[in-house]
């Protein structure tokens, strides 16, 4: 029995379709993507959180000891290339984390504001990532824009500063501010309990 050409051309196109397919399937998703998934899960919840680590130990009161903490990840318009996660500490609504998607990786900004909503004159400050990271952690050292801000606010102890996040769907998201000489500030937020939502940031109307 012999095959026809048009019999072999079908199979030709079917193997390589599948071929195409498989690739396409196995190409892996960048980390960046994958974080921002992850922690795009979880639009539209509230959860708590509490200090894992705050050193070195001050002698002088904290703004966020004895504060409810919670974390709100509200601005999930699109979620694939931004995300707006307010931080609440007790009445206190100013802060927001702004996650942006870069052509290299994540951006992290904090937007903060007054409680009439205009800007404070330490705002979107912040750094984008130098390295790949990976889906459970991304880490963002202090970008120029970010020290140029810092020195003209005096804020030299500030300089050197390195933000990074990590997620672990359903089970916990961690906030962490690092800088050369042993500060180190971790907030934990358990992911698994969602929250009554807090009221909007200043700044953000409803």
């Amino acid at each position: 029995m012999t095959i026809k050409p048009f019999s072999m051309l079908l199979c030709a196109l079917a193997t390589s379709g599948a071929f195409a397919s498989a690739n396409a399937s196995s190409v892996p998703t960048a980390p960046a993507d994958q974080f921002m998934t992850a922690l795009a899960s979880h639009c539209g919840q509230a959860f708590a959180g509490r200090i894992i680590n705050n050193l070195p130990a001050s002698s002088t009161p904290d703004a966020f000891e004895g504060k409810a903490l919670v974390m709100h990840v509200r601005g999930c318009e699109t979620p694939t290339q931004e995300l707006r996660v307010p931080f609440h500490v007790g009445d206190d609504h100013s802060r927001t984390w702004v996650l942006t998607r870069t052509d290299s990786g994540l951006r992290l900004k904090h937007d903060h504001r007054h409680e009439d909503g205009t800007p404070d004159a330490v705002t979107l400050y912040g750094g984008d990532t130098a390295a790949a990271g990976t889906a459970q952690r991304q880490a963002f050292p202090v970008d120029a824009e970010s020290v140029a801000m810092f020195e003209r606010e005096g804020m030299n102890a500030s300089l050197n500063n390195t933000w990074a996040m990590e997620v672990e769907q359903g089970k916990r998201f961690v906030y962490e501010l690092s800088r050369p000489g042993g500060r180190l500030f971790q907030v934990e937020f358990d992911l698994s309990q969602p929250v009554a939502l807090p009221p909007a940031p200043w700044g953000a109307g409803q």
